[in-house]
């Protein structure tokens, strides 16, 4: 099993985090490709320290949290995540982290084969230099 949080950043407009990942949770359980190998679930990110030190709390649900089984590869579950930033009017940019490796997808990387290569890259060897022959090709 590997393990992502992907997050949506709760001080930006829009229809708000939890919104936003509820969306995207239902979307990928819909997905034919990602729904017999990815669990979810909606929670919060750790409280946020004020300048003083002192916590702030949580800004809310602003995290999903997949389990993603070892037959489904990173391109396929960023593909589906790419597909659906295009189906909102307004895609929110999702941070996406997977152990300490993170990216940000604002939903242009879909039109950008080498941005893709590197974000797959990035996410499956912790950089954007992998081996071609080694890199995860998309196909699950």
């Amino acid at each position: 099993m590997r393990e992502y949080d992907l997050r949506v950043d709760p001080y930006r407009p829009g229809l708000g985090p939890e919104t936003e990942l509820r969306s995207l949770l239902l979307w990928l359980r819909e997905d034919e490709t990602v729904r017999r190998e990815a669990r979810g679930r909606i929670g919060s990110s750790p409280a946020i320290a004020a300048p003083g030190g002192t916590p702030m709390g949580s800004p809310g649900f602003d995290l999903l949290q997949l389990a993603v089984g070892t037959s489904l590869s990173t391109g396929s579950l960023v593909f589906s995540v790419l597909q659906w930033q295009a189906s909102r009017r307004r895609p929110p940019a999702l941070t996406v982290r997977r152990g300490p490796y993170e990216i940000t997808l604002t939903g242009d990387e879909a039109d950008d084969p080498e941005a893709l290569h590197r974000i797959v890259a990035a996410l499956e060897n912790g950089s954007g230099d992998a081996d071609p022959d080694e890199a995860d090709d998309g196909t699950a």
